[in-house]
């Protein structure tokens, strides 16, 4: 490729870089640290969570209000995921199988992190593959704060990024690619112990 060809090139790439930073540049002062308010047997819980865990959802199939934080105390499995992404799809047939193994025990929350995508694109992609867990899209503000949180390969789809939140309210990105409902299960026996 000649030198101005790799110019040019340089520059799409330098312009992207900057139209999605401008894209997710948000005033993070609003955002409240997530605190849970009682634990399931209504005793004061006192698990603190990152202040992206207290941001107000909407799942996409019920169409109820809800955030990360009212599930605190629990472990807490949330995937960032796009409905165009078959990585995405593969990684949600892993938490499905994981669903049946666990029930309830763990929650199990898809969070679409796409901007340009919608609660209706959402929720139809979750009825079409029958999935019946919490879904839902991220405000662009969330969004940010996860991305400064772990980078950006929490928004990267098709990395199939997935944040386990342990009981105690910490926080950590898994690795990379497709995790077998056995490997997440594993991840989060390791954190209970």
């Amino acid at each position: 490729m000649s030198r101005k060809g790799l110019r040019v090139v340089g520059a799409g790439v330098a312009i992207a870089a900057l139209g999605f930073s401008i894209f997710f540049a948000v005033d993070l002062l609003s955002a409240r640290p997530g605190m849970a308010q009682e634990s399931e047997e209504g005793e004061a819980a006192s698990i603190e969570l990152p202040a992206w865990a207290d941001f107000e959802l909407v799942d996409a199939i019920t169409g109820e209000s809800f955030t990360i934080a009212d599930f605190a105390g629990k472990p807490i499995l949330v995937e960032s995921f796009a409905v165009w992404c078959s990585i995405c799809l593969r990684q949600q047939k892993e938490m499905a199988k994981l669903i049946e193994l666990e029930g309830e025990s763990i929650v199990h929350i898809s969070l679409d992190t796409d901007p340009n995508e919608d609660d209706i694109a959402v929720r139809l992609h979750a009825e079409k593959h029958g999935f019946t867990w919490l879904f839902a899209v991220a405000p662009v503000e969330m969004t940010q704060a996860l991305i400064d949180a772990f980078g950006l390969t929490v928004v990267n789809a098709p990395r199939a990024p997935v944040i386990l939140i342990d009981v105690d309210g910490s926080a950590r990105l898994l690795r990379n690619g497709v995790k077998s409902a056995e490997d997440l299960l594993e991840e989060i026996s390791g954190t209970e112990e």
